[in-house]
């Protein structure tokens, strides 16, 4: 962390901006400002309180023209949202981000050993470090795996890992995201917005560049191609318009210039997968999946799926086409796998995590169980297979009716739940009508895996924008706001 320097604040806008135990991205104290934040709110204060809503106002109708929305699923008042979006920029110094691009980078090797080990030896599971039975019981391990090559020997090509700050400062691991993670094209498209409504500032922050994402996605795309491919058909594939992340989907698609496609518009044939077109079958080497294991073939997963592609599973096993990432990933972001990662860090790469977890107490051990049952008013329980803030209870906002619910689920299968203390994580500055308030933030850094590790400078920072809220998920009423990774 860069020193603070104390500066006396007298801004109107700053009226409501009350610090607490929790982390603040912008003041190290009150009255004291964080070195990097100064020229942040310098501008900020320079601008009259009617020209920071026209900005703002603008930044909302690029979202509208550009269509960038999200679902909100069981909403009676409609589905279709534009992504909320916040004004100010959060700012991580290079220091800063040199251990967390250190530990994403361990994290995921790591957790690429991990998956090849447990679908071909098993020496971790022979050895105890993670039980057998957390991953033989998760719903994501896929027996089809087992004894398969996959290409290259990367299970995880792409990962968006949740990061918090602590109290302290420190940025720890929330979870892991590797099936198929999504919010990148927020992340682009908060960057592209952010340069057009503040130029100057940006240009006057020195910012790590983050624009060339897609064509490293490509390029990781196109190293993870079969043998004897050179020149590999890329396609990206969606569960279809109804999908809450569709709009991302035809983003990516669009800026790599690869074909967009659903289940509908592949076929297999002699274990090779063709996608129709105008003028016939074409190959396809490389899948990017969007669509969950379950969903993707129905002949060797779900048979009520119509997402998929029949066959598809049987032409990966027989190495004629890649999919990023691999069938079976999901079993290392079992929110109960969870717990063993710092483990899993150690057992193959012999090395401490730079990146610590939270504390996490696993409801199928009976003395952790029980001791969660005690103090639900004091945790937070999450399903360990769900994810976007659902299935979940925040023990001090809950209900006495909640809990008693919860505990009721936690009894009845404890494998699917674990717990983590309450963390106030940090809070980072919002514009909030017509002044600066501050609100929960998390951060998600996406990370690329192919021929080496690839990180682009900076993530999705997601906002809880409802003030106390700990729920940043946009299905939730979360936002987002750009992340300013600083060159020096």
């Amino acid at each position: 962390m860069q020193p603070a320097q104390t500066k006396q604040l007298d801004l109107a806008a700053l009226k409501n901006y009350l610090l607490d135990h929790a982390y603040d991205e912008m003041f190290a104290g009150p009255g004291q400002l964080h070195d990097h934040y100064g020229p942040l709110l310098e501008h900020f204060s320079s601008l009259p309180g009617d020209e920071l809503q026209r900005r703002k106002q603008a930044a909302d109708l690029s979202f509208l023209n550009q269509g960038i929305t999200f679902t909100v699923y069981g909403r009676n008042e409609g589905t279709e949202k534009i992504f909320p979006y916040d004004l100010l920029p959060r700012i991580i110094t290079s220091a800063e981000w040199e251990k967390v691009e250190r530990g994403l980078a361990q994290r995921i090797t790591a957790l690429n050993l991990f998956l090849k080990d447990i679908y071909t030896e098993g020496r971790i599971l022979k050895d105890g470090i993670v039980p057998r039975e957390v991953v033989y019981s998760c719903k994501q391990f896929r027996r089809q795996m087992v004894g398969l090559q996959v290409p290259r020997n990367v299970y995880i090509a792409i990962c968006g890992t949740d990061l918090i700050r602590l109290e302290n400062g420190e940025f720890v691991v929330l979870e892991d995201n590797l099936r198929v993670p999504s919010g990148v094209s927020y992340m682009l498209t908060n960057r592209r917005v952010m340069k057009r409504i503040f130029p100057q500032l940006f240009r006057g922050y020195n910012v790590r560049p983050i624009e060339q994402y897609t064509q490293l996605l490509l390029g990781t795309l196109r190293s993870l191609a079969p043998e004897g491919r050179p020149e590999p058909n890329i396609v990206l594939l969606s569960p279809g318009v109804f999908n809450s992340a569709y709009y991302e989907h035809a983003y990516l698609a669009r800026q790599m210039g690869i074909e967009l496609v659903e289940g509908r518009d592949m076929v297999t044939h002699d274990n090779i997968v063709y996608m129709r077109t105008t003028s016939g079958l074409r190959r396809v080497d490389v899948i990017y999946r969007r669509v969950d294991d379950d969903f993707i073939d129905p002949l060797a997963f779900r048979g009520d799926s119509i997402l998929g592609v029949s066959g598809l599973f049987n032409a990966y096993r027989a190495g004629n086409v890649t999919l990023a990432n691999a069938f079976g990933t999901g079993v290392a972001d079992d929110k109960a796998l969870y717990a063993y990662v710092p483990d899993i860090i150690q057992y193959y790469l012999g090395e401490e995590a730079v990146l610590k977890n939270v504390q996490t107490y696993l409801m199928s051990r009976p003395k952790e169980r029980q001791h969660a049952l005690a103090n639900l008013d004091k945790l937070v329980v999450k399903a360990v297979g769900e994810s976007g803030g659902y299935g979940m209870l925040i023990g001090p906002q809950s209900t006495a009716a909640q809990r008693a619910d919860f505990a009721k689920k936690i009894e009845a299968d404890p494998r699917n739940y674990i717990a983590q203390p309450t963390i106030s994580f940090s809070r980072a500055p919002c514009l909030i009508g017509d002044s600066l308030e501050p609100r929960h933030v998390d951060l998600r850094p996406y990370v690329l895996y192919g021929d080496k590790v690839t990180i682009v400078p900076g993530g999705l920072t997601r906002v809880a924008l409802t003030r106390g809220s700990l729920v940043v998920n946009s299905s939730q009423g979360g936002g987002s706001k750009d992340t300013w990774v600083l060159s020096q």
